[in-house]
């Protein structure tokens, strides 16, 4: 017998769909095949294909170029100036499409989504300041050192049970063994998510990573949202367990705090949770498995660690500099700006290119060389600018640095194998698999 209510969810869902992707991933396909060139970047990345090239191509056509859906820039200065801007705010490119956005809007499923408020990725102040305030203490410098021994025990433990694999002769897949073991078991001891749940937030984040995407097709947006219903139940679940039994972690003080000024609702804390979440673990897998792909690739600097390990700290930044873990991010001008003597329109966006950024020639000298120890890797915009500077961008490289260093510290002649593959999201840039053996 039919149900009613399936159908019309199914529908609501279809339009949502069709307003939101559809119709955005029609014209860019469209816009790529007659060889517009933010649109080759779009469909480049989301297969995995190689967009440096296509980045050089937008550098060239100066500092900030005019693309079919947005204003582009991977010019470095550019982008901090963006970010930074009061005059620009978070935003969504399809938010100026008019009756379709209003309609996508309004049949949205009611769940939490990383990118719409009160997400901190998608609020400004005063709330966003309001967030960021309660969840910053536990990121703070003294709180990062204080975690870098656990970090460091987490490693170890999960490199004894690669050791062990290794002996067996058989391959292992590195993302799935360890980059994304180690930073999902230390955001979940922030969180308090029990160690017999952490596969299930694994699970869960990397089924909802593809909702910061624009332009997913019906079967992969209907996975997406699947998962993230999942994530928003899993959440419930997780703070009510929380509120039964509170523990010394960031999602506890945060149900407990009373202060009218700044608790938050139940919607915020969701939405907040929800974030630190999977921000906590979803890019730090891809510093990791970048990392090893590049030191695997560059023996020479690999060399440079093992005779000066003080360079750790540089190589991270390296990585984030060069192979940074998210591809690009946007704003939005309300009522509009100029920007690199460019005037941009109330309502416009302007699509800032992070890892174009990252080899802008005018900031970092020779900037497609990988060198760990470059005096100003740290001058990389990885985890944006602003106000809406990434505020776990410290633990980030303490994870990076332990991480990374002790893998190859254990395993120095470590040989990558066919079969890697990159992430086909668009946004967050990071390997799916990263086969190996290990001996």
């Amino acid at each position: 017998m039919v149900n009613p209510g399936a159908v019309l969810s199914e529908a609501r869902s279809a339009v949502h769909w069709a307003s939101a992707f559809g119709v955005p991933r029609l014209a860019v396909r469209s816009a790529a095949r007659r060889g517009e060139l933010q649109a080759r970047m779009i469909v480049t990345a989301s297969s995995g294909g190689d967009v440096w090239p296509l980045l050089e191509e937008v550098r060239s056509h100066g500092s900030l170029l005019r693309g079919f859906a947005s204003h582009l820039t991977v010019d470095h200065a550019v982008v901090r100036e963006v970010l930074s801007s009061p005059d620009f705010r978070s935003g969504n490119p399809m938010d100026g499409v008019g009756l379709l956005a209003r309609v996508a809007g309004a049949t949205e499923p009611h769940i939490t989504h990383p990118i719409q408020a009160p997400s901190m990725l998608a609020v400004e102040p005063p709330d966003h300041t309001r967030y960021r305030k309660l969840v910053t203490r536990v990121f703070t410098v003294k709180a990062i050192t204080r975690l870098r021994e656990r970090t460091e025990e987490i490693a170890a433990d999960l490199l004894d049970e690669l050791e062990a694999t290794s002996r067996t002769g058989a391959p292992v897949d590195l993302i799935e063994r360890y980059c994304s073991l180690l930073p999902v078991a230390v955001i979940s001891e922030i969180l308090g998510v029990p160690a017999e749940q952490q596969p299930r937030v694994l699970e869960l984040g990397t089924a909802a990573a593809p909702s910061l995407d624009f332009g997913l097709g019906w079967s992969e947006y209907r996975s997406v949202y699947a998962g993230l219903r999942d994530f928003d139940a899993w959440l419930d679940e997780h703070l009510a367990a929380l509120r039964r039994q509170p523990g010394d972690d960031l999602l506890s003080q945060l149900i407990s705090a009373r202060d009218e000024e700044n608790a938050l609702s139940e919607v915020e804390l969701k939405a907040t949770a929800g974030l630190v979440l999977a921000a906590g673990f979803e890019t730090t897998v891809n510093l990791l498995g970048n990392g090893i792909r590049l030191l695997h690739d560059h023996p020479e600097q690999r060399a440079h660690l093992r005779e000066d390990v003080d360079l750790w700290p540089s190589a991270v930044d390296e990585v984030l500099r060069f192979d940074p873990p998210v591809l690009l991010t946007g704003r939005v001008t309300p009522d509009g700006a100029t920007v690199a003597g460019v005037d941009i329109a109330p309502g416009g966006f302007v699509t800032t290119v992070l890892a174009g950024a990252n080899r802008d020639p005018e900031v970092f000298a020779d900037p497609a060389r990988f060198d760990v120890a470059r005096a100003n890797a740290g001058d990389h915009v990885s985890f944006s600018a602003g106000r809406h500077y990434c505020l776990g961008a410290a633990l980030a490289r303490m994870e990076g640095e332990v991480g990374l260093r002790a893998f190859f510290d254990r395993f120095p002649d470590v040989e990558l194998t066919p079969g890697a593959r990159r992430r086909t999201t668009r946004i967050l840039r990071g390997w799916e698999r990263l086969p190996a053996r290990i001996g």
